[in-house]
């Protein structure tokens, strides 16, 4: 019996705290050079998430709290490296009162040309992690877009990167019948869309995802990237589940025990919640960042949330994670699988 495709996670996904300078430094203990930094300050507010790939290459941002086009930035993230990034002087990712986060996952290194689908897309993709980015523009009609990975995405997250638009993310539960019909913002606290197309109702193969006409994911000659994840057994988990509004809450089978967990209520309005385990490395895990927002650090119960052996249990009521009868989805990564490859059990925090 196979209990997990990867045995060290953090091969392939690892999160690192830093603090700012206000000049240029570099970041190690990533442990990889990262193809994706997603950084967030966390002491200050007002500071934006800082989202740079290396497909966009470096100096590139966007913001997941805004609907910003991409922003040439050059004091922002200046250079991969073969154990982490280096940073410029801007406040973004650097700024000498600030403490940060920095979330990091590997593709390829490298990019190529794939033209599984009917636009010809840019991809870096880790086939063993079930992680892609991908570089397409738009046609302006109902198309497929090669992703890569060879299985099928549960999970992804969309940025028109050459105006103004918001985030869109598609997920395997976002709705009971027709969840890759629709989308939610990633950029706003919004419920999940009810109105429009936007995955063409067609769920991703091993090969493509298809996107509609649409100013979030398909506007003719627009250019997007697209962050693309398929399940793993042992690292990644696209999930979801009904809030019971206790303090003995919901718990969620992943598989292994999380590093990283990604939350949103989609039938109603809250925002996104982000949990890791370096900001918070025992229980109960509290320490929230939304991606909607430029706010720091949130700390209370609102957050409670147990990082166990192989899911997460909810420790509050709060409507963002755990209200009663409230519908929820997420995605996940691993600090270590709840039963390695040789039958090594992990345990909780």
């Amino acid at each position: 019996m196979a209990y997990t495709d990867i045995d060290k996670p953090t091969d392939y996904f690892n999160t690192v705290t830093y603090s700012g300078t206000g000049s240029t430094q570099s970041i190690t203990g990533v442990g990889f050079q990262p193809d994706w930094v997603w950084g967030k300050g966390r002491t200050l507010a007002g500071y934006n998430h800082g989202l740079v790939d290396s497909v966009r290459g470096t100096g590139k941002n966007i913001y997941s709290n805004l609907t910003d086009a991409e922003e040439t930035y050059s004091t922002g993230i200046t250079s991969f490296g073969s154990d982490g990034f280096s940073v410029g002087s801007g406040n973004v990712f650097n700024n000498g009162s600030n403490t940060y986060v920095a979330w990091n996952w590997l593709a390829s290194n490298s990019t190529a040309s794939n033209t599984d689908g009917d636009i010809t897309s840019t991809v870096s993709a880790n086939t063993t992690s079930g992680f892609s980015i991908v570089k397409y523009t738009g046609n302006g009609s109902a198309s497929n877009i090669g992703h890569g990975l060879g299985s099928a995405l549960k999970c992804i997250i969309i940025k028109k990167t050459s105006a103004t638009a918001d985030w869109l993310v598609g997920h395997n539960s976002l709705h009971p019948t027709l969840p890759w019909k629709y989308g939610i913002n990633l950029s706003n606290t919004g419920a999940r869309h009810e109105s429009g197309t936007y995955f063409a109702d067609t769920a991703p193969t091993a090969s493509v995802f298809r996107v509609e006409e649409n100013n979030e994911v398909n506007a003719n000659g627009a250019t997007y990237i697209a962050y693309c994840f398929a399940e793993k057994k042992g690292f990644s988990k696209a999930f979801s589940y009904t809030g019971n509004g206790s303090t003995d809450g919901s718990f969620t089978y992943l598989g292994f025990r999380p590093a990283w967990v990604m939350i949103k209520r989609t039938d109603s309005s809250a925002s996104w919640t982000i949990l890791d385990n370096k900001r918070d490395s025992f229980n109960v895990t509290e320490k929230r960042l939304f991606p909607d927002s430029n706010d720091p650090d949130t700390v209370g119960a609102n957050g409670n949330t147990d990082f166990l052996s192989n899911g997460i249990k909810m420790r509050t009521s709060h409507l963002g994670i755990n209200v009663s009868g409230g519908s929820y989805i997420g995605i996940a990564f691993a600090e270590s699988p709840f039963v390695t490859s040789t039958g090594i059990p992990t345990t909780a925090r």
